[in-house]
Order: structure tokens, then C-alpha cells, then sequence
């Protein structure tokens, strides 16, 4: 497996691209193999695999995460369409408490975010009929799920979306902010 790794501004948000073999016929892809992971100091073991379709351009997901002891790392690819994915560091005492970083995630650049645990995670497509694939290393806890509000002014991330143009569910658009979300990381 080839890929290239490379730290966010967050150096524990990683972006990695696969290499991709193409010829006439498309093309071939590695997006991801454990033992190679382990090579690079990416020691993780996923056990679910989540699909998301958005049908529209501006539907915003997130930002979500699962407490312990159902945390969970977060392995985000995009094989159609583009997404603007987020991690906000939730990890109270941590010197980044509050950042976030955010990167498009394109099916043309071929990239991929990874997202640890004791980040909030969400994303806001940037085409229609985007699909998002996830990976986790843990299984989905409705009882330990969590979501802080997207919007939320003093995490300030900035979109890229007009006025009225994100499409919200109800749920996210009526989670806490960030200084009122009881549970988070220690």
C-alpha cells in the first residue's frame, strides 16, 4: 500500500492519500491495509463501516462523537462527490481544547481524513449526491452518542456555506454549544 500521510494543523487529525494504479479500464486503490498502518505508527483496529449519501449540496452532519468506553477513531473517505470535513479537539486540558481543523475531502484528490478519538467530527458537502464511507474502531453506542452544535460561534468554523444554505437535521441543529456540553473528554 502507498499512501502519503501528512499532519493537520491538529497533528493528531491525520490526511492520508492513497495511491491510486489507473489505466484504460479506471483504476485501483489501497485505501486501506492494517499491517501497512502499523508500518507508519497507526495501530488501529476498525470494526464498522458506515455509508452516507447527501443528496444536497450544503448538508451539514456533525458534529458528532461517542464517549468512552465507546470512542471511537474515525477513518472519512469520499468515493463521489466532496465534502468539508471538520475535527474539533474535545479533550478537556488538552492545548488545542476548542481548535479545530478542517480539509476538503475531494473522490478527485482520492484523500482521506483520520479522526481520533476526542475530536467531534462533522462535515458539510461541497457537491450534490456526495457519499461519505467511514470506518470506526468502535460500534455505533447510541447511548454514548454525543453531538456539539455545528455552528457553534466560539468553535468559529467556517463552512464555506451562504445564509440559510446548510441543510441541518433538527438533532444537530439543536445540540448544545461546546460551553454547555457536559460530556466530553478527559
Amino acid at each position: 500500500m502507498q499512501v502519503n500521510v501528512k499532519p493537520s494543523e491538529l497533528p493528531e487529525v491525520l490526511v492520508l492519500t492513497p495511491k491510486r494504479f489507473g489505466d484504460a479500464r479506471g483504476f485501483l486503490s489501497e485505501t486501506y491495509n492494517e499491517r501497512r498502518w502499523r508500518e507508519l505508527g497507526i495501530d488501529l483496529r476498525f470494526v464498522q463501516d458506515n455509508h452516507s449519501h447527501s443528496a444536497q449540496l450544503g448538508t451539514v452532519r456533525g458534529l458528532h462523537y461517542q464517549l468512552p468506553p465507546h470512542a471511537q477513531d474515525k477513518l472519512v473517505r469520499v468515493p463521489r462527490g466532496a465534502i468539508l470535513d471538520v475535527a474539533v479537539d474535545i479533550r478537556v486540558g488538552s492545548p488545542t481544547f476548542g481548535r479545530h481543523v478542517s480539509t476538503v475531502i475531494d473522490a478527485e484528490v482520492w484523500n482521506q481524513i483520520l479522526v481520533p478519538s476526542g475530536f467531534a467530527h462533522g462535515y458539510a458537502t461541497l457537491e450534490p449526491d456526495t457519499e461519505v464511507f467511514y470506518k470506526t474502531t468502535d460500534f455505533y453506542a447510541p447511548d454514548f452518542e454525543r453531538a456539539i452544535r455545528w455552528n457553534d460561534p466560539a468553535i468559529g468554523i467556517e463552512w464555506g456555506l451562504a445564509q440559510g444554505q446548510a441543510v441541518v437535521s433538527e438533532r444537530d441543529a439543536q445540540a448544545p454549544l461546546l460551553a454547555d456540553a457536559v460530556d466530553l473528554f478527559d
